[in-house]
């Protein structure tokens, strides 16, 4: 198994998570330099059905922090979310909260 070690705790590295049993998981939103503001918030309220002013909020907290934590669930129900992110050009990973 492998684990991250983030500075603050160790996180599992989203291939290392079983997802046969549903592991409980965070969906982890990176800043970059080419997706706009209105992107981000578009993406978060019609694939995570977050609403205008979640999304506003993370969309903020991103862009001051480098990254957020855009949702909490069981890691096979964030694979399929991660993935739609990542086809709209975000940059999204599964952390594993083992």
């Amino acid at each position: 198994m492998s684990i991250f070690a983030s500075g603050k705790e160790d996180v599992l590295l989203e291939e290392d998570i079983d997802v046969s049993i549903g592991e409980p998981a965070d969906l982890i939103v990176f800043n970059d330099d080419h997706n706009t503001f209105d992107w981000v918030m578009q993406s978060f309220v019609e694939v995570l059905g977050h609403s205008s002013e979640q999304s506003e909020q993370l969309a903020l907290m991103i862009h001051l922090k480098g990254k957020a934590t855009v949702k909490s669930a069981a890691f096979n129900e964030l694979r399929p979310k991660k993935d739609a992110l990542c086809d709209r050009g975000l940059s999204a990973v599964i952390e594993g909260k083992g």
